[in-house]
């Protein structure tokens, strides 16, 4: 779709080399079974999709879904058409997605994350890219995105080479961390610190508002 938009700007309304792929029947992966991550996997299903996900600590409710196998990374990595990150930045999951495992994966492979960008080398990415190993990336965020998304840099230019040589590939979509940005979800962030700073001061401190 990011492509073919580019070409009808341009008033090229040719269909050569715009032939894409139907989501069912694909392998889905997904990385992280959180909140987003469940949701994601359950509207992968319901397009009639296989899904993988990975998680250290899987959700309940993940755990025994229609559709969907919990498996290795290492396995999701190698089988997966379409891999989406829905996992936390730490220690262990800075650069998960690095050149070695961009190498195993499927030739063609579609990459989105929406999570936290340092969770993939972009370096690495860019690589893989060129050699034409991924089909495409669709990326919410970046790893050095502060002071650059959230900002407008229309006239200053743009001073990061790395997200410059990322946005001249036709295949990869990039929007500036807005993954969260609609009224609704705007609405349930707000109502979920409310009650958690209610819960806190009340001795009643939910999962969600625990500091490990």
């Amino acid at each position: 779709m990011h492509r073919a938009w580019q070409r009808v700007r341009d008033l090229n309304f040719s269909l050569d080399g715009l032939t894409g792929f139907d989501v069912h029947g694909k392998t889905v992966g997904v990385i992280g079974t959180g909140r987003i991550g469940t949701i994601f996997a359950r509207i992968m299903t319901g397009f009639g999709a296989k899904v993988l996900a990975y998680d250290p600590q899987p959700s309940a409710e993940t755990q025994g879904m229609p559709g969907v196998s919990l498996t290795s990374l290492e396995e999701l990595i190698e089988q997966s058409d379409i891999i989406s990150l829905h996992c936390p930045l730490t220690e262990q999951t800075r650069h998960l997605i690095n050149a070695d495992r961009l190498s195993r994966m499927r030739p063609g492979v579609i990459l989105l994350n929406t999570s936290r960008g340092r969770l993939i080398d972009t370096k690495a990415l860019i690589q893989a890219l060129k050699a034409g190993h991924i089909g495409g990336a669709g990326l919410d965020v970046y790893e050095e995105e502060e002071g650059i998304f959230f900002a407008d840099c229309s006239e200053s230019g743009l001073q990061d080479d790395v997200l410059a040589r990322l946005l001249t590939f036709p295949n990869v979509l990039i929007t500036s961390h807005q993954a969260f940005l609609t009224h609704e979800a705007l609405h349930d962030i707000a109502t979920r610190t409310l009650q958690s700073l209610l819960e806190f001061s009340t001795g009643r401190i939910s999962a969600e508002a625990q500091l490990v």
